[in-house]
């Protein structure tokens, strides 16, 4: 194994493993999420260290498809206020579908898409990267990146079951930021309805990935 690819795969190892365990026990959604975001670093280094067109590929629709779900989610953390203060505790959460039902659905369909459930998003985008892996003869390295993924599911589906099985806490305040609820909806469709038309974006991602490799 290259010397260059060993660093990656390092790289990749470290930051899923970090990802997926430090942030089983965090309160704080915002916290949680940058945890999250270590993980996901971790996958996308994951196609990177394939290093052929195929896991180039990958890691720039993962990346375009999570930098979605991250911006809808945090759109959603953004809308999270009460009495005029923000919180961001998961406890908070609480019983959303039953006092915002429509923030509750975007915010799930994104925390599934995260946790990589199909069909939506997020599975095709760890999908993509771990085919890459398993292309390139990276089989343990593919395997050990599913495993932190089942892992850092559980986080993710936590925050979908207080929303939708825990008695409700107050309600959020109805804040008027028009452009939050656009990014947050827009979000959540696109995690919803990518499987129905995912050409544009894997044909831009390929072109971008050949055009990188080219000598």
């Amino acid at each position: 194994m290259a010397d260059w690819r060993q660093v990656v795969v390092l790289v990749a190892l470290g930051s899923m493993a970090l990802g997926a365990f430090a942030a089983i026990g965090q309160t704080s959604i915002k916290r949680l999420m940058a945890y999250s975001t270590i993980g996901h670093v971790g996958y996308a280094f994951v196609g990177l260290a394939a290093g052929n067109l195929t896991g180039i590929q990958g890691v720039l629709v993962y990346m375009a498809i999570y930098a979605v779900m991250t911006l809808g989610t945090f759109a959603c953390i953004l809308m999270m206020r009460r009495q005029g203060r923000y919180v961001e505790n998961i406890d908070d959460l609480a019983g959303l579908a039953a006092t915002r039902p429509a923030m509750a659905l975007a915010l799930a369909l994104l925390m599934f898409s995260l946790a990589g459930i199909p069909p939506l998003a997020g599975f095709f985008a760890k999908l993509y990267v771990f085919l890459a892996a398993v292309e390139a003869g990276l089989v343990p390295l593919a395997v050990f990146a599913v495993l932190t993924s089942v892992v850092a599911a559980y986080y993710y589906l936590r925050i979908v079951k207080v929303m939708y099985f825990d008695e409700p806490a107050p309600a959020f305040d109805h804040i008027g930021r028009p452009e939050l609820q656009l990014v947050a909806t827009v979000s959540a469709a696109f995690v919803a309805l990518f499987l129905l038309y995912p050409g544009p974006l894997l044909s831009a991602a390929e072109a971008a990935a050949r055009s990188l490799l080219a000598p």
